[in-house]
């Protein structure tokens, strides 16, 4: 044995100092050499000790280790949905449902979660949602045929137990999902599009999930209020989302007056069928030069942004009616526009009011009545409504005699 590993030093040495001083020919001799001393050597045991043949081609490189099922998951399931997630390597274990929160608890071992899905266009769709769609115990959604319909766009198979969960009903399922996620259930709430909560069911067991201290957690996504602000031009600093207005005329005359006065930019979702009455009752509560910004069919083929005035907004709209879901965005009122109403920011008293329609009246040689009705729809209360004109006229005419006797 020693004497092999002598005999296989000395040779080794004077293998290089033979290439060394040939080099013009070390490809050729060299490789013969090299050859000769493996054959003679290499081959075989020696003293039952085997002896590695060297060989020119690179050696395999050595297999990962495996890594660690995951109790409850099926591992080829889980690596198939993984594979498509990212080429960040945390990210794709994050969606595989292998990372920790900061309180150690893994996720996908009992909790809520709020799942953001495309609005319009699949490919928005996040991996988390695939992840939890594959993986949660229970599904919450506004409509089942419709997350069907999603999960075999996106390719996910369903295990879960599916259950509606909409407007109707979700205060009264709420106490009953979070019991199945104080048994280590995972509930996934998802609404027809976008974020639920967000004009969508979900508040209900947000609230419970609260009180009865579940744990509960989000996997953000499209939002047709944030991209039609980004998309707007208008200023995203300060905005407020306030939903569909009011369906009755007379609440949503109230309802857009107590908006005007709004400074944030003021986000709104309307239909087709109602924008013809939202944009005329605008025209009525909003001054004309308002900029403003309509957009439809966000994220889908057709997506268009219309960007004028309230008043060149209502003129579009008559003259080509938008179609599919939409959402305005108005700008905040301005300072200059609040000196100019300051019923708009504050409540004008009846004597306030009857004062500036006299001014009016006399200023630009207008009829009083005339004056009144525009002082009191420029300064609608604080709760949209307006002020009895009879109240002002009785109060303006006063005013006026008592002018008459002063003089």
């Amino acid at each position: 044995m020693v004497l092999n590993r002598v005999i296989h030093i000395v040779i080794h040495t004077q293998w290089a100092k033979y290439h060394a001083d040939n080099s013009e020919n070390k490809n050729f001799s060299s490789g013969v050499f090299h050859t000769v001393f493996h054959v003679v050597f290499h081959t075989g045991t020696m003293n039952d000790h085997t002896y590695p043949v060297h060989s020119s081609v690179s050696e395999p490189a050595p297999q990962e280790t495996p890594a660690t099922p995951v109790p409850g998951v099926d591992e080829t399931d889980r690596l198939a949905q993984a594979s498509v997630y990212s080429r960040d390597p945390s990210a794709n274990k994050e969606a595989a449902g292998l990372s920790t929160h900061a309180d150690g608890r893994t996720p996908g071992k009992g909790m809520v979660v709020l799942a953001a899905v495309p609005i319009g266009n699949m490919g928005d769709a996040s991996a988390r949602l695939i992840h939890f769609l594959a993986t949660a115990d229970i599904v919450a959604a506004e409509d089942t045929r419709r997350l069907y319909d999603l999960a075999n766009r996106l390719g996910v198979k369903v295990p879960g137990r599916v259950i509606a969960y909409h407007d109707h009903n979700e205060r009264f399922k709420a106490d009953a999902l979070i019991d199945e996620v104080m048994r280590g259930k995972v509930v996934l709430v998802v609404s027809d599009a976008g974020m639920p909560t967000i004009n969508d069911p979900g508040h209900a067991i947000v609230e419970r999930a609260i009180a009865r201290k579940a744990p509960l957690t989000c996997a953000p996504g499209p939002s047709a209020v944030l991209d039609a602000l980004a998309l707007s031009g208008l200023p995203t600093d300060r905005f407020c989302y306030e939903g569909f207005v009011p369906r009755r005329r007379s609440e949503c005359l109230a309802y857009l007056r107590r908006l005007r006065s709004e400074q944030r930019t003021i986000v709104l979702y309307e239909t087709p069928q109602r924008i013809h009455d939202t944009m005329e009752r605008l025209s009525e509560t909003f001054p004309a030069d308002r900029p403003m910004a309509l957009c439809r069919e966000l994220t889908k083929d057709h997506e268009e942004i219309r960007r004028s005035t309230i008043a060149g907004m209502k003129q579009s709209v008559q003259e080509d009616p938008p179609r599919g879901e939409l959402v305005l965005v108005i700008h905040g009122a301005s300072d200059a526009e609040l000196l100019a109403h300051p019923g708009a920011s504050q409540e004008l008293s009846v004597e306030d009011a009857a004062s500036m329609a006299v001014r009016q009246a006399d200023e630009e040689g207008i009829r009083m009545k005339d004056a009144i009705s525009r002082v009191v729809h420029d300064n609608p209360l604080p709760d949209g409504s307006l002020m009895s004109k009879k109240e002002v006229y009785a109060r303006a005419l006063a005013l006026k005699s008592r002018g008459r006797d002063l003089r």
